[in-house]
């Protein structure tokens, strides 16, 4: 089975694909870690990659699409999940086609739906510990200890700079505007489905289960 994700920033993709990877043994394809391990993997497409951003050009999507099936071919039959593509109709085309010539396909399209308001409040307040990356948050989740860290005992804690109303407004509106077609695009096929990303994680994860499990 092969799903996407689709969700806003800070609407929880990555939390929910790791679950996925360890309660049902899938493999999360994030685009910004395959072109990571591209660059060290010595094969022709890392070796393209590595030329391609050595130059500072943009990587294009011929050749994430050859990332992908590169990844697709390692898979041993796992379950692939999309965090992070595609982004455009021109790499959703590409993507089905791809699946399509690997006798596969997108079984799944989840969008995340969150409520704006709540996720500002909920990522403007978060920050982290700067040893262990803990998380926590301003009004829901204090560590136990004022200034300790309940994981690793660190005592110093980080805020993300682009985590501010304004950046994240920003960032809300280019999501809308660049997602807006795919969702159209994956209802006419007849795949798309919602979840309420605002729930706890543990509720979102049985949302998910329960459109995986039909």
């Amino acid at each position: 089975m092969n799903i996407i994700l689709i969700g806003p920033p800070g609407a929880g993709k990555g939390t929910q694909a790791k679950r996925l990877v360890t309660e049902r043994g899938m493999v999360q394809l994030s685009t910004g870690d395959m072109l990571r391990d591209a660059k060290t993997s010595g094969t022709e497409m890392g070796n393209l990659v590595t030329d391609v951003m050595a130059r500072g050009e943009l990587v294009t999507d011929e050749i994430v699409i050859g990332l992908i099936a590169e990844k697709l071919d390692s898979l041993n039959g796992a379950g692939a999940i999309f965090d992070g593509f595609p982004r455009t109709l021109a790499q959703a085309d590409a993507l089905e086609a791809l699946m399509a010539s690997k006798g596969s396909a997108i079984d799944h399209v989840i969008e995340m739906r969150v409520d704006d308001d709540a996720l500002v409040a909920r990522i403007t307040g978060r920050f982290t510990c700067a040893t262990c990356g803990e998380v926590y948050h301003d009004t829901t989740r204090q560590p136990k200890v004022a200034g300790v860290c309940d994981v690793c005992g660190g005592t110093e804690f980080a805020r993300r700079a682009d985590d501010t109303e304004d950046a994240l407004r920003t960032r809300l509106m280019a999501y809308y505007k660049q997602t807006s077609p795919l969702l159209g695009y994956y209802y006419a096929k007849g795949r798309l489905e919602g979840v309420d990303g605002m729930a706890e994680m543990a509720a979102v994860s049985a949302q998910i289960s329960g459109i995986l499990d039909k």
